[in-house]
């Protein structure tokens, strides 16, 4: 078997006997020269052949310790998150009850908002209703006062009316 060098020469001298014959290939059949050079083509397109098969199987090589290092770090990786896990599970034990805790708070805030609202709503009304109620009584008031005047004084007219009608039935006895 030839070495590469060789095959690379023999390559190049079969290039140059082309290239004189002006691409015309001339075969002549049983000279010594021609068999050489078949042989030559036979034996180089063979190294080719073994190159391309090499290239191929070193390829697979590779894809395949690229296939075994991810299976490795996947999982490596799924170890990590277990690792993860736990370290997280031990950090807080109690984290899950806390976070109820805070949802129920939560849910106890928004509870909380329209109630007081509301407080605050009736709040204003019960104090409107205390003024009007005391506006009302001081008007009450206001009209007891006036309605006992009035009949005060209606009690005095009629008073001051029956000593004058007394006067005067007096006077015509």
């Amino acid at each position: 078997m030839a070495t590469p060098k060789q095959l690379w020469e023999q390559q190049q001298l079969q290039m140059q006997r082309v290239n004189k014959n002006s691409g015309a290939i001339v075969s002549y059949t049983g000279s010594p020269v021609d068999d050489k050079e078949e042989e030559m083509s036979r034996s180089a397109l063979a190294i080719f052949r073994v190159k391309e098969e090499e290239i191929e199987r070193k390829k697979l090589e590779v894809r395949d310790k690229v296939q075994a290092q991810l299976g490795r770090a996947e999982e490596a990786s799924r170890r990590l998150t277990e690792i993860r896990d736990e370290l997280e599970a031990l950090a807080d034990p109690m984290r899950k009850e806390v976070a109820n805790i805070r949802k129920r708070i939560d849910l106890v805030n928004r509870d909380l908002k329209p109630l007081g609202q509301s407080c605050q709503r009736k709040e204003k009304e019960y104090k409107e209703a205390v003024e009007a109620l005391n506006e009302k009584n001081r008007e009450k008031a206001q009209l007891l006062s006036r309605l006992m005047e009035l009949v005060g004084e209606s009690e005095r007219l009629r008073m001051k009316k029956l000593e004058e009608l007394n006067k005067h039935v007096e006077t015509l006895r």
